[in-house]
């Protein structure tokens, strides 16, 4: 979704995190064995989504909020949805402005400026990590997003291999009956989903031709 505003996906083809082994910089035993690696790591992710600037694709969410409800559901964590103007997002993987306590994991605020460093703490005096659902974790908001998508009447799926669990399994929470499309350049396989649609293209032209088919025209 965000790949055409300049923000790289996380996960490349040969399975690396730009450049990083998946375990060393997005699992909490990539954070006690190396904090200064994930710090840094995420600092200069959260530089590039600063910025950044929303696409025509965050655009067009946030315009199609003047003819339906609408909520997003995003495994990104970045901010492009909110700023375009969505009003209703929900974050299953966490947010990249945010930081969280160690100890305390409600304990939740928002990040002034790019950089978060080790040293940082919370109001408990724990250090402060990013506030990131990192492999091996519970998602806490999925249970929040099922119940969305199961009283959908539209479902729209964009930019993702179907490949990251549980974020994948969230299709089968829709109703038979309600509309589904899946936009992507490269449509993952997604055989016995009742009622889908394919859009082979990227996030930004893919949403211009999702919107003329839900407002008929």
């Amino acid at each position: 979704m965000s790949a055409e505003s300049g923000i790289p996906t996380f996960r490349g083809a040969d399975g690396l995190w730009e450049g990083h082994k998946i375990e060393d910089v997005a699992s909490p035993q990539g954070w006690f064995r190396d904090r200064a690696l994930v710090l840094e790591f995420y600092n200069l992710r959260r530089k590039a989504v600063i910025e950044a600037k929303p696409n025509r694709g965050h655009e067009i969410l946030a315009e199609l909020q003047e003819d339906f409800d609408i909520t997003i559901v995003t495994q990104n964590i970045d901010d492009l949805h909110e700023r375009a103007g969505s009003e209703n997002v929900v974050h299953l993987h966490g947010e990249i402005r945010k930081v969280q306590s160690t100890v305390n994991p409600n304990l939740i605020h928002e990040l002034e400026g790019w950089e978060l460093k080790e040293g940082d703490k919370c109001a408990e005096g724990s250090q402060l990590r990013p506030h990131i659902v990192w492999f091996g974790e519970a998602v806490p908001m999925i249970d929040v997003a099922s119940e969305i998508v199961s009283q959908a009447d539209i479902l729209a799926i964009v930019g993702t291999s179907m490949a990251v669990y549980p974020a994948a399994g969230l299709v089968h929470y829709a109703t038979d009956d309600s509309r589904k499309f899946m936009i992507d350049p490269n449509l993952p396989t997604a055989d016995g989903i009742p009622n889908l649609q394919g859009i082979a293209n990227v996030a930004t032209k893919g949403l211009e031709e999702f919107r003329n088919l839900i407002l008929g025209s």
